[in-house]
């Protein structure tokens, strides 16, 4: 059978897909993000365990723009000097984020400015930081000394650390390492006239103990520091010790090496 002229014509239309196809790509970017995330984090959390308080105050200043690298900063001599990452002297002095009591406000007289006994604990608090670049034994014992400005004066906290403590277990005895931070502070101290007032406190012991030793040594130990302070300074600047025993813990485990601390203060003139 022939076919008509009138036969329609059929015409099949195929679709061609070149290269493969494509499968979507954007998971790819997710998890490149979350591995640059991990990263940054076990870095963050490294630096955190590596390094010392100065150090990582010398970091926080290098990534503030709005705060100048110099030694008012808290910057120290390097991108890793500085105090502590914690406190906010840095940012008073430069009127940055302050809290009430350092407020941005330069007014005279004004609520939260600055004194004149703020501004000379400070530049007795920077002599005593910057103390440690005399030697690397110096370097490392600063790593246990914090300290604050308080309206009882500047807080010089001495405090112990696993494997490095300030006395010899189980009694009063200084090791060469407190011997050492009391003769610095006493050096730094002995630049100003303001009384002094030292502060003993202990970690906990078990609770199975016959005796509690919290209360002498807190007690014995503030008066070896005492003693070391009086030959530095006299012993008409000691104006009081006290002995605090475990009731206030520096950290949340009662038992913790970094609770066996001494508190020295350069108190204020205007308190006396």
């Amino acid at each position: 059978m022939s076919v008509g002229s009138n036969a329609p014509v059929i015409i099949k239309r195929k679709k061609v897909v070149s290269g493969g196809g494509h499968h979507g790509g954007a998971w790819k970017v997710a998890y490149a993000d979350f591995v640059t995330a991990m990263m940054a984090f076990f870095m963050l959390m490294w630096l955190l365990n590596a390094t010392t308080e100065k150090q990582r105050k010398g970091i926080a200043d290098y990534f503030s723009p709005t705060i100048p690298l110099n030694r008012i900063s808290g910057g120290g001599d390097g991108s890793l000097g500085g105090d502590s990452v914690f406190t906010e002297d840095t940012l008073a002095q430069n009127g940055i984020g302050a809290t009430n009591r350092y407020a941005a406000a330069r007014d005279v007289g004004a609520p939260g400015v600055p004194t004149k006994q703020d501004r000379e604990l400070s530049g007795i608090e920077e002599m005593l930081l910057g103390g440690g670049g005399e030697s690397m034994a110096m370097e490392n014992a600063m790593r246990h000394i914090v300290t604050r400005v308080t309206d009882e004066g500047l807080i010089v906290e001495l405090f112990a650390t696993e494997g490095e403590p300030l006395f010899k277990a189980g009694g009063a005895e200084p090791t060469p390492l407190l011997e050492a931070l009391l003769a610095m502070v006493g050096r730094v101290f002995s630049y100003a006239t303001n009384d002094v007032a030292v502060k003993g406190f202990s970690r906990s012991h078990a609770i199975v103990l016959a005796e509690n030793p919290v209360w002498d040594h807190s007690l014995a130990r503030a008066q070896v520091a005492r003693v070391a302070l009086a030959d530095a300074l006299g012993e008409g600047r000691i104006e009081r010790i006290a002995s605090y025993a475990d009731r206030h813990p520096a950290v949340e485990n009662p038992m913790s090496m970094r609770n066996d601390r001494l508190e020295i203060v350069l108190l204020r003139s205007d308190l006396d």
